[in-house]
């Protein structure tokens, strides 16, 4: 009998936009991790309400800003608002803004 292994979707894509639970902030999604990557002393640090490390994690471009976050996917909801958000990095992950989300940049090989 195989091993059976538990894989959990992520509930965003890249390119999504959503907003924070707790800190209340619009972002676009760069990039998913299906579980936590970052080091255990930012866990310790960062993450004060402890969200489960076995879930999808996410990197965000956060709006009107020049940061960006990784954060838990508990803690965020979807932003339905079809407002494009404002980031200096944006060019860099996307092409376009289109129909509430933003399309990606193809690969050049």
């Amino acid at each position: 009998m195989g091993t059976v292994t538990n894989i959990t979707r992520a509930k965003f894509s890249i390119g999504d936009l959503v907003h924070h639970l707790l800190f209340d902030y619009r972002g676009v999604i760069v990039d998913v991790d299906q579980n936590f990557q970052a080091s255990e002393e930012w866990y310790d640090t960062v993450a004060k309400s402890r969200p489960p490390k076995d879930k999808p994690w996410y990197h965000v471009l956060v709006d009107n800003s020049i940061h960006s976050t990784y954060v838990a996917e508990q803690n965020l909801e979807a932003d339905d608002s079809g407002d494009p958000i404002k980031h200096p990095m944006l060019q860099h992950f996307f092409t376009e803004f289109d129909n509430g989300r933003y399309i990606r940049l193809e690969p050049v090989n």
